[in-house]
């Protein structure tokens, strides 16, 4: 496994990469669409660079 296979990002850092709002992807990874890791105490979500990537790649 790669350094970005697990590379994780914070939701703002996402939402940012993918032009949307970070209440879009809870949305989606509440509905399956694209998953979040969760991470630390809080439970704060995460979402792998990779799986970001190959979303991208899917709507395309």
């Amino acid at each position: 496994m790669t350094t970005q296979d697990t590379k994780l990002i914070t939701i703002r850092q996402a939402a940012k990469m993918l032009g949307v709002h970070p209440e879009t992807l809870r949305r989606w990874d509440n509905e399956g669409k694209l998953k979040a890791v969760r991470a630390g105490k809080l439970g704060h979500r995460r979402y792998a660079l990779k799986a970001i990537q190959n979303f991208v790649s899917s709507q395309t």
